[in-house]
């Protein structure tokens, strides 16, 4: 099994390095400068769950050849276009693609790209960053990534084997007979601690102490739910019970979209909160906490592209 890891950021870096350290064949696709990073420090992650410092291979767009079993694919969803372009020389063959985007509406343009048989389902769950000095820094023992095939014939045994190699890195793996299903309950629990968390600039705990926040993390979750089973994935009862216990219960929660508008970053407001306030009008469900979240968000974005936005330190 080859692997090839488009990016050694907080993701890339922390899953493709867990399997690097297991002795899978792994590759990252990097630009020139983590390039010179990796090349000088190595690869390092610090974890409670075990630091790990290596060299790694690494590769950059113009030197890509077909020579790999799975990518995994760890961009946002706004540079979805340049990212799947930096691939594509990868994609050859029998090659399949590993999306970790948030969201859902990637896999339509993926699949018109590489087909539906090369695209896997993927999400993942874990707490991480990445420092100036290109470190990994993986909080808590959240480290859980979920796979699945979404279409019969050989991509399910393709799938398989690349479950085997990420189980070889003792992160908690799960190969999904309903990789579909898992993602709706992923999108439904995330546009709502986003589209929450950032409109309000708060964590759930500050949200609920608020008056009216129970209520519009109520409205919200509840239109989203609503969404995923007009869609055909009606959430199974241990999701919902998830859902309303992670932002019905006073935490320091916040989705890391509002990480990223406090850091003064792109955020990803079409794919996450853009996306199912579209399926809230397309199913003539009550949108308007939706589009004020939305509106939020594009707002950022302007001030943003107009150099008015100023990180919090």
């Amino acid at each position: 099994m080859k692997v090839l890891v488009l990016g050694a950021g907080a993701i890339g870096g922390y899953f493709g390095g867990r399997m690097a350290a297991a002795g899978v064949d792994v590759t990252f696709l990097v630009r020139p400068g983590r390039r010179a990073q990796l090349e000088r420090d190595g690869l390092v992650i610090e974890s409670s769950l075990g630091n790990v410092k290596m060299p790694v291979k690494t590769v950059e767009a113009a030197e890509l050849r077909p020579d790999y079993d799975i990518v995994l694919l760890t961009c946002k969803s706004y540079d979805l276009g340049s990212a799947m372009d930096a691939i594509a020389p990868a994609m050859k063959g029998k090659c399949a693609v590993v999306p970790m985007l948030n969201g859902m509406s990637h896999f339509e343009t993926l699949d018109e790209r590489f087909g539906r048989d090369n695209v896997f389902g993927g999400l993942c769950a874990i707490v991480a960053t990445m420092k100036k000095d290109g470190t990994i820094v993986q909080m808590g023992p959240l480290h859980r990534i979920v796979i699945g095939a979404r279409s019969a014939g050989d991509a399910i045994a393709r799938c398989e084997a690349f479950a085997d190699a990420l189980v070889q890195s003792k992160v908690e793996v799960e190969n999904s007979e309903r990789i579909d299903q898992d993602l709706w309950e992923k999108v439904v629990f995330l546009s709502a601690a986003a589209g929450l968390t950032c409109m309000f600039r708060a964590n759930i705990g500050e949200i609920l102490g608020a008056p009216g926040g129970i209520e519009a993390i109520d409205r919200f979750l509840k239109t989203n739910m609503e969404i995923s089973a007009r869609e055909g994935f009606p959430l199974r009862e241990d999701a919902v019970t998830f859902c309303n216990v992670r932002l019905k219960t006073p935490s320091a929660l916040t989705a890391s979209m509002l990480r990223d508008i406090e850091g003064g970053h792109a955020v990803e407001s079409d794919h996450v909160v853009g996306f199912m306030l579209n399926l809230a009008r397309k199913h003539g469900l009550d949108d308007s906490i939706h589009s004020i979240a939305y509106t939020h968000l594009k707002a950022y974005e302007n001030r943003r592209a107009a150099g008015r936005v100023v990180a919090i330190s």
